[in-house]
């Protein structure tokens, strides 16, 4: 640990050498070993980002040779990512032992939480998709099994973060951000995964994950639904947050998406899982079917809420690109979209629309760009110490 230190201490040296031709405001002298103290949950909006970008690439409706590797690769970098982020953190709470509590009860920090539980999300939705095909059916048992877990885990975070952020802080509507919507973003995910991984699980177990997928779908989003009124409010009597906290307005396009995928994704499932008349009492109408036929229409219709959301965040930052600095929430830039052009992509099959189609691989070129042009900004600024630096990530003191 001590050479680990030294050598850390050097490298900070010379890059502190090297930012004096850059004009910082101030030259980069702190170590390393400081710098990592300050990393927080917020850094796995990079994992989730990327996790959600392999998805894209899986479910973009213009395939091509390689397309699927490129998804593969992307997903190992992802699980590289993650390991290293999760060691970064490791590295934080073990030499401040303090800090591990602190993160989780920080007025802004705390609200990050659930990116770590969000890239677990991509992660079992990216092992169903690009794993269970070429592997055995152990694969299936494990998928299953961290289905369950990931509800039930989700769900005790949902309950006790809520239930720390109502019991110990008052909210005005001028301090209330997009990020209150974050701790019930992982649970609401659970039907998205469930749209995912039901499909190779067998009929009883399918049913059981589409009923559970439903469930906690509807919760997070009827949580959500209830939080975009306090967020209205907040616009209608604030205005717009300011322009580095901008790109966190995406935030609110994802609930609206992620449901009508997930809602239409488990309907199609099942139409193969379900039996003729799954709902007692009815005995004439197939059960799936009916099923179907109204998640298309419920999905047409969470997308338009989706894409308003979306329209006037994207205006919001155009009003003010000049003045934008990065920070970690410009990585909504990505993720929340995702889910938006994955429902628009699944609208598209639904209906049998070649004009959507090509839209969303124009979307999805789109959302790659982004993605590499927002990696980019967070690199130089991690090496411009605008991040990972004492007094400037979400640890900071309020």
């Amino acid at each position: 640990m001590w050479i680990a230190e030294k050598i850390l201490q050097a490298v900070s040296t010379v890059r502190t050498k090297e930012m004096g031709s850059f004009g910082l405001d101030e030259p980069l002298q702190c170590p390393w070993t400081e710098r990592l103290r300050h990393i927080t949950w917020g850094w796995y909006m990079i994992t989730m980002s990327t996790g959600g970008i392999a998805l894209l690439l899986h479910q973009t409706p213009h395939q091509f040779n390689g397309l699927a590797t490129i998804g593969v690769i992307v997903f190992i970098f992802n699980l590289v990512l993650f390991v290293a982020i999760s060691i970064s953190l490791l590295y934080r709470f073990v030499w401040t032992p303090s800090s591990f509590k602190s993160s989780l009860t920080h007025p802004t920090e705390s609200l990050f939480f659930g990116t770590f539980w969000l890239t677990l999300a991509t992660i079992i939705s990216n092992i169903q998709v690009y794993g269970i095909q070429s592997s055995g059916p152990w694969l299936t048992v494990v998928v299953r099994v961290l289905f369950w877990v990931y509800a039930a885990l989700t769900y005790l975070t949902a309950v006790l973060q809520y239930w720390h952020l109502f019991s110990g802080r008052s909210v005005t509507l001028q301090s209330f951000t997009t990020a209150w919507i974050v701790p019930v973003f992982p649970v609401m995910l659970t039907g998205t995964i469930a749209s995912l991984v039901a499909e190779d699980q067998p009929p009883s177990q399918a049913i059981s994950m589409i009923v559970a997928g439903t469930a906690f779908q509807g919760l997070g989003f009827i949580v959500a639904l209830l939080m975009y009124a306090n967020y209205i409010g907040r616009l209608m009597t604030g205005g717009f947050p300011d322009p580095d906290t901008r790109p966190a307005m995406f935030i609110a396009v994802g609930p609206p998406a992620f449901t009508g995928l997930a809602l239409s994704g488990m309907a199609q499932v099942a139409i193969s899982k379900f039996p003729t008349h799954y709902i007692t009492g009815t005995s004439s109408v197939p059960t799936a079917e009916v099923l179907r036929v109204v998640s298309v229409f419920i999905s047409i219709f969470l997308w338009a809420v989706s894409f308003w959301f979306f329209s006037i965040t994207v205006l919001c930052i155009l009003t003010c690109f000049r003045d934008l600095t990065f920070h970690l929430t410009w990585w909504s830039f990505i993720f929340p979209n995702t889910g938006f052009v994955l429902a628009t992509i699944e609208i598209g099959k639904e209906l049998g629309s070649n004009a959507i189609a090509v839209a969303c691989s124009v979307l999805t070129v789109l959302i790659v760009v982004i993605y590499l042009l927002v990696g980019t900004c967070h690199i130089r600024a991690i090496y411009r110490g605008k991040i990972l630096w004492p007094g400037k990530d979400e640890d900071k003191e309020e």
